[in-house]
């Protein structure tokens, strides 16, 4: 039997909570280990959003782990993932991410990531910006992090929001190495 890849995948307390969900659905029928996290204000979120219990997401992740918990296995740079989702990616996540203040596991799953020169992405969940906004983004930027806000493009001509929400997912894993066949390229 072939190993699977193992990815993290967290869901933080911005709108968009359907981007993570559709990010869990489409990691595991591409058969990769998801190992999920889902902050407290991000389950929040999901039951508003989408009517969704965190079972509901726990039946799609193969590993799953409480925010505050420091010490699981994605916790340490010895354990070997292929990267890193935050989808979506609060302000506040953000913030705690860009200034490597580890305060929860989804912060510290992220700076492992960094450090370790894996890939990270954030999908950055908030208009407007301000300028402080800006300078997180930079920051994390600087550190390596890719930033991917969740804006929709058009030039599949999508017929509905759930095309949207499918195509910027694959791109946002296509961007982290993640070959998909979720979207069309441009010209296809």
């Amino acid at each position: 039997m072939k190993d699977r890849k193992r990815i993290i995948l967290a869901i933080t307390g911005a709108s968009g909570a359907i981007y993570g969900f559709r990010a869990l659905e489409m990691l595991s029928s591409l058969d990769y280990e998801v190992h999920l996290l889902l902050s407290q204000v991000g389950t929040q979120v999901i039951a508003q959003e989408l009517a969704l219990s965190t079972d509901d997401l726990l039946a799609k992740a193969d590993y799953y782990y409480h925010p505050e918990d420091l010490s699981a296995p994605i916790a340490s740079g010895s354990f070997n993932t292929c990267g890193m989702l935050v989808i979506p990616c609060s302000i506040k996540t953000l913030s705690g991410i860009a200034t490597s203040y580890a305060d929860n596991l989804v912060e510290r799953a992220a700076d492992v990531c960094l450090k370790e020169g894996r890939p990270l992405l954030l999908a950055v969940r908030e208009t407007p910006l301000h300028r402080g906004h800006l300078q997180l983004m930079t920051l994390a930027a600087q550190s390596g992090a890719i930033i991917f806000p969740p804006v929709p493009s058009f030039y599949h001509k999508p017929d509905s929001i759930d095309s949207m929400v499918t195509t910027t997912v694959a791109r946002m894993l296509a961007r982290v190495g993640i070959e998909n066949d979720f979207y069309q390229s441009w010209g296809e």
